[in-house]
C-alpha cells in the first residue's frame, strides 16, 4: 500500500490529500501494466475511474466532430481520466499505450466514499475540477472569436 501512497503523493491532483486519505485511496486502487499497443480504455467506455501513470507513454485519440489531435502523455504523476473520479460518463477519448506502461488504477467509488468522509477534501476538489474546468474553457476562447 505504501508504493501506491507515493504514487498518489507523485500526483498534482491527489496532493490534496494528507498521507492517511492517500493511505487509504492507495489500500482500494491497483497496479495495471499495459504492453505496448495495449488500449487502457475507448473513447464511449465509462472507466469507472482514473489512472496514475507511473511510467511509460499513452496516446490520447479524441473521438467525434470536435476531436483534437492526438496528443502523448509521458509524465510520471498525470492523472488520466481526471473527470471519471467523479462522473459515471462515456469519455471521448482514446488512451493507448505506446510503451509498455505502468499504472495505478484509482476506482471513482473509493474517491467518492473519502470525498463523503471529509468536506475540506471535498471542496478542495470541487475547486480545484472548477479551475481546471476554467483553464479549458480558457484555451477555447480563441476558437470561438474565429466562429
Amino acid at each position: 500500500m505504501h508504493d501506491a501512497a507515493a504514487i498518489l503523493a507523485k500526483a498534482d491532483f491527489f496532493e490534496m490529500c494528507g498521507d492517511t486519505q492517500r493511505e487509504l485511496l492507495g489500500f482500494a486502487s491497483d497496479r495495471r501494466h499495459f504492453s505496448a499497443g495495449a488500449t487502457i480504455y475507448k473513447a464511449g467506455e465509462d472507466p469507472q475511474g482514473a489512472h496514475v501513470l507511473v511510467e511509460g507513454s499513452l496516446r490520447a485519440t479524441h473521438e467525434g466532430v470536435d476531436a483534437v489531435e492526438p496528443y502523448t502523455v509521458s509524465a510520471p504523476g498525470s492523472v488520466i481520466g481526471l473527470m471519471a473520479l467523479i462522473l459515471s460518463k462515456p469519455r471521448p477519448v482514446t488512451f493507448t499505450a505506446i510503451s509498455d506502461c505502468d499504472t495505478l488504477f484509482v476506482p471513482r467509488a473509493a474517491f467518492l466514499k473519502l470525498l463523503r468522509q471529509d468536506d475540506d477534501l471535498a471542496q478542495q476538489a470541487i475547486d480545484r475540477i472548477e479551475s481546471d474546468l476554467r483553464e479549458y474553457l480558457g484555451a477555447l476562447q480563441p476558437l470561438r472569436r474565429k466562429m
